[in-house]
């Protein structure tokens, strides 16, 4: 087993033989809860409202709309594996609360340049790249965070509610920063976003999290040798690698939808801001419905079986997306992009879930962090990908590649052992 000289605090234990207790009665579970419910939504804002900012008022090409879609997830590639070493030696909660107190500076800045003067291209990729650094970090810890905080009982209940509340935001956050942007400029909707991470900050300063006992530097494995525990680790492992091979694909074609998402519905369908808003939350509320059946789909089909019908049974229905066309028919495109975010949902859920029990805790971060190079930094290559084909085969061209690969990514899955199995043996 791998460790870099740090001692796992144990979550909560429940005894044998008895249903773990409710997270509704979880104190610090549910101000993580709370603070990632207000960040999340905030987050959802400005999802709409970069690209908008972008499109209708600074006049951005398609590839520029999609470099800006990069920018926010290109630091994966680049400092998720460092990522994870730290935050496999320092307190995560301190680290989570850091990222929160600077991206709440860099996306204060939108609003406050607008209200003093122009806002620019330039300064627009520079907080999105920033927002992104920061994001690395956070997310790493937060999603390390959580089997310290919780029973393993209680992990799949908690990253649904979670995965819930995120798919809420999505279906909340289009709609107000559509109205917000209509009400006050899209650079200053920026600030529901800032506001979201102070929620956030103050939501961690409530939580109290057993944390591990850091070894002195001396006890612990080089920084470069901690950074390969992670990658090695995912090797080895028959399952994990499969699954990762299976997030990464749909990430890339994803990355790609995502980038194209708001051109194609905003200069091929003629959707007005306020329309962009509503079709992107309706299209969420199926990832709200994929959080609230996660957990009892995964105990009626298995919790190896559901991780590759998720994203395989629901495949057709995603090819609505490019059959949207102008005026009713941008419902097609709610309807195929709900399908797939209740997928996705149910499908993350598990395979999270399964990651956190499964990993020793002193490697978590890094494991985490190696997952997350692979299938995050898989998104901005999508994304630039995607603004290169739309420049050639036009934006719904773009889209007629793009949603077929994300859909078929599930194949990966279903060569793995994970398809012979009904349930996944503990410790496998």
């Amino acid at each position: 087993m791998a460790s870099d000289g740090t001692t796992a605090a144990a979550p909560p234990a429940t005894p044998p033989g008895t249903p773990p207790a409710s997270l509704w009665r979880h104190r610090p579970f549910l101000a993580l809860w709370a603070g990632q419910a207000v960040s999340e939504t905030g987050s959802a804002v400005s999802t709409l409202v970069l690209p908008l900012l972008a499109v209708a008022v600074l006049h951005a090409t398609t590839f520029q709309v999609a470099a800006l879609e990069a920018l926010g997830t290109v630091p994966f590639l680049l400092l998720a594996l460092p990522a994870g070493v730290i935050a496999d030696r320092v307190r995560k909660r301190r680290l989570m609360l850091g990222c929160d107190l600077a991206r709440l500076l860099f996306t204060a800045s939108l609003p406050a340049v607008a209200w003093w003067g122009h806002v620019t291209l330039v300064q627009l990729f520079a907080v999105a790249a920033g927002i992104g650094v920061l994001t690395v970090f956070f997310d790493v810890a937060y999603q390390s965070c959580l089997p310290a905080l919780v029973a393993p009982g209680q992990l799949m209940d908690a990253n649904g509610k979670l995965a819930t509340t995120e798919a809420l935001a999505r279906f909340a956050g289009p709609p107000l920063g559509g109205a917000l942007t209509g009400l006050f400029g899209a650079a200053r909707a920026v600030t529901a976003d800032a506001l979201s991470y102070a929620a956030s900050a103050a939501a961690l300063l409530l939580m109290r999290l057993p944390e591990p006992r850091t070894a002195a530097a001396a006890d612990r494995p080089g920084f470069r040798a901690a950074m390969g525990e992670g990658l090695t680790y995912l090797a080895r492992h028959p399952i994990l690698r499969k699954v990762v091979a299976c997030t990464t694909t749909a990430n890339f074609f994803g990355g790609g939808v995502s980038a194209v998402t708001v051109v194609f519905l905003v200069r091929v369908l003629g959707a007005s801001p306020g329309t962009v808003g509503a079709v992107l939350g309706l299209a969420s509320l199926g990832g709200v419905a994929g959080g609230l059946l996660a957990g009892p789909l995964t105990r009626r089909i298995g919790s190896a079986r559901i991780i590759w019908l998720s994203i395989l049974l629901p495949a057709p229905l995603t090819l609505l997306v490019p059959l949207a066309f102008h005026g009713p028919g941008v419902l097609l495109y709610a309807a195929g992009s709900a399908v797939y975010s209740a997928a996705g949902v149910v499908y993350n859920t598990a395979q999270v879930s399964y990651r956190q029990r499964v990993c020793p805790p002193a490697l978590l971060g890094r494991l985490n962090a190696s997952v997350r190079w692979f299938a995050w930094g898989a998104l901005p290559l999508g994304a630039l990908a995607a603004g290169s084909l739309a420049g050639t085969l036009g934006v719904r061209g773009t889209l007629w590649i793009c949603v077929p690969g994300t859909a078929l990514s599930g194949l990966w899955v279903l060569a793995s052992p994970l398809r012979r199995m009904r349930d996944v043996p503990q410790g496998v």
